[in-house]
């Protein structure tokens, strides 16, 4: 008998997020190349919000976030590693509308 799968629901202000690697090098605004292998300290990351908790408010699953990944729970799903924060550890939000933005895009 196979084993049964379970979803998963994340609980109170939790939210799971999945984090792109990255493996392409970067350019600096003055044209200098920054290969992937440098580790920048303290160095934000954009992610996808997997789930979220019934207590999280400002963001929904599919939503792209911006975060520290160095201070957050990993976990591994089918393969795939996830990172399990609290809502208030989620620095920005990118969104198609809003009313009150940064003036800056993705």
């Amino acid at each position: 008998m196979p084993d049964p799968k379970f979803e998963i629901q994340m609980l109170h202000d939790r939210v799971m997020v999945k984090v792109e690697p990255d493996t392409e090098e970067r350019r600096s605004s003055a044209g200098i190349v920054i290969p992937a292998t440098v580790k920048m300290a303290n160095r934000l990351v954009w992610g996808e919000v997997c789930g979220a908790g019934s207590s999280v408010r400002a963001v929904k699953a599919g939503d792209k976030v911006l975060f520290n990944p160095e201070e957050q729970d990993e976990v591994e799903v089918q393969g795939q590693v996830y990172l399990v924060m609290r809502e208030r550890d989620l620095h920005a939000v990118a969104t198609q509308q809003t009313d009150h933005g940064t003036g800056l895009y993705l």
